[in-house]
């Protein structure tokens, strides 16, 4: 199934380089601490989901989703404190696609924890 478009791959991964921009612009306005945190949980969405593309089973694979939920949780945490702070910078277009893998992955783990009920 190679050359085949794996949406949420891809979206996680636009997602992550434009963590990493935003992330160069807090660090550039020395709001090193939030920079870092972000950097973090923002960047690992997408490395979680590309492990799960490997899991060994239909549980370790919704295993590895959801450590990826957490990880968006966690991300859309800072990205809210960004946005209500005074003196932070924030990116609509980063919540809204955050709020996108979410939907998504919702739907995946969802799917997924059916499939393992049969």
């Amino acid at each position: 199934m190679q050359g085949r478009s794996n949406i949420i791959v891809e979206k996680s991964t636009f997602f992550a380089l434009k963590i990493i921009d935003f992330c160069e612009l807090l660090e550039q306005r020395r709001k090193y601490v939030i920079s870092k945190q972000l950097l973090k949980s923002g960047t690992s969405i997408g490395a979680n989901i590309r492990e799960a593309q490997n899991a060994e089973s239909r549980a370790d694979f919704i295993h590895k989703l959801k450590i990826a939920a957490k990880e968006l949780e966690e991300t859309k945490y800072w990205l809210e404190l960004c946005d209500r702070s005074n003196t932070y910078p924030f990116e609509e277009n980063l919540k809204k696609n955050a709020d996108e893998i979410s939907l998504i992955l919702g739907k995946i783990i969802s799917t997924s924890k059916k499939g393992l009920k049969k």
